[in-house]
């Protein structure tokens, strides 16, 4: 057991019985480094991340891979959502050197702290383009002791773009009117007209971008905000990014069509998309957007409350170590839990019997009303499938399916979780390339 057993955060914790010489960020890592003159591993994740689990479970927890981390680095575990600040720092750094980012961060330092190579998800062997973990330890430890010049020439470059970044952000003034429509207008032009967001996949929520296009759309600035904003917000909550029975939105889809979402739930992206979602009811009056808004605050105190007060931070993707397993659904799940109203749920929610992922069924609104009316035949009314829908949600309470699945979303700091943690490899050999 390392040094991160002695820590409050759930994710450190996580990480307490890794073979890894763990330390936490602070003053004991940082003055052996300097005193031994030995480069830094430093690597930032969260405690719902799938693909940070993946990476534990596949490299961390590996006797081999730990004993080389342990011979050439002193290794540092940073909780991003305990320590955004140095996140932020060391996020700019890898997205600078890479021109992506994402968790878990993999970050290699000099011994005074400064990155000079870096990356996110490393595979324990290589696979599709990506060097194996071990080869990137062994070629990063080969570089700071053969090749001290190159080194000290990217933590240079690093130093260099920080200096920038505050210089920038120590400018002063509001931005003019010109700069914010400018923007307003660069940022629609990567709206997806079909689909709804901005372009391709992976695909975020970006609810700011979308707040800022309804914003500008309001001022003047953006004929078509407004429309950026509603047809991209009415998408997301049709989709699988939405959890269509339990409530709340995952983090982001992995397609461009909101379809198959990395299912952890984060806090603040709910947070950020019901107040885009009261916004663009202001706007509109759309029943749809209050319903999709007052639900999402329904699961809020439902899930992400805590009982002494104060809200949890996310939920994990990974149940008894699986991704996703309690947000995907069988046919004979459906009919089993809402009888003779399975039909036209089916139908409303895209589910078959030979599903949409992995043999089973991430659950989206899968037609218009007309066209699923059609779909099943019969004297069904809209309103009575608006009702069937309500009471297939409604019914989530009483169902032990549901009750299973409310039991498994939750993160391990909840005091009701019965999920099992450590992940495991599925998701990772599905070739979903992490954020």
């Amino acid at each position: 057991m390392n040094r991160l057993a002695r820590e409050t955060s759930p994710y450190l914790r996580q990480h307490a019985e890794n073979p890894v010489d763990w330390y936490p960020w602070g003053a004991e890592a940082l003055g052996r480094a300097r005193s031994e003159g030995r480069p830094i591993l430093l690597s930032i994740g969260y405690a719902a991340c799938h693909w940070c689990h993946v990476m534990a479970h596949e490299s961390f927890e590996d006797p081999e891979t730990a004993a080389l981390m342990n011979e050439l680095f002193v290794n540092i575990k940073v909780d991003r959502e305990e320590r955004p600040d140095l996140d932020a720092i060391y996020m700019s750094a890898v997205q600078a050197m890479t021109g992506h980012g994402g968790w878990p961060m993999t970050v290699f330092l000099t011994p005074d702290g400064v990155p000079f190579y870096g990356g996110t998800y490393y595979p324990p062997d290589d696979r599709q383009g990506m060097p194996s973990f071990r080869r990137v330890l062994s070629s990063v430890a080969t570089a700071f002791r053969e090749r001290r010049g190159d080194v000290e020439a990217a933590a240079g470059q690093v130093r260099t773009m920080y200096a920038r970044m505050a210089g920038a952000q120590g400018a002063s003034g509001a931005p003019t009117v010109a700069l914010l429509a400018n923007a307003a207008r660069g940022a629609a032009r990567r709206f997806d007209e079909r689909y709804g967001g901005f372009e391709g996949a992976p695909k975020f929520p970006h609810a700011m971008a979308l707040e800022f296009a309804l914003v500008a759309w309001r001022r003047g600035l953006l004929p078509n905000g407004m429309i950026v904003a509603r047809d991209s917000f009415l998408a997301m909550s049709r989709g699988g990014i939405h959890d269509q029975i339990g409530g709340g939105f995952h983090r982001y889809s992995v397609d461009a069509r909101w379809l198959v979402p990395h299912f952890e739930k984060m806090l603040y992206d709910n947070a950020l998309l019901c107040r885009l979602g009261v916004h663009l009811f202001q706007v509109t009056r759309d029943p749809e957007i209050r319903e999709v808004v007052e639900d999402l605050i329904a699961w809020v105190g439902a899930e992400m409350t805590a009982p002494g007060g104060g809200f949890y931070a996310s939920l994990d993707a990974d149940s008894e170590g699986e991704e996703g397993r309690y947000y995907v659904w069988s046919a004979a799940e459906l009919e089993s839990l809402l009888g003779t109203d399975a039909g036209p749920a089916a139908a409303h929610w895209g589910v078959t019997r030979a599903g949409n992922f992995e043999g089973r069924n991430i659950l989206h609104v899968a037609a218009d009303a007309d066209a699923t009316l059609a779909r099943v035949g019969g004297s069904l009314t809209r309103e009575e499938l608006h009702g069937l829908v309500r009471r297939a949600r409604a019914g989530r309470k009483d169902s032990r399916v549901m009750e299973r699945a409310h039991a498994a979303r939750a993160c391990r700091s909840c005091p009701h979780t019965r999920a099992r943690w450590g992940a495991r490899t599925r998701a990772a050999q599905r070739n979903v390339p992490p954020p």
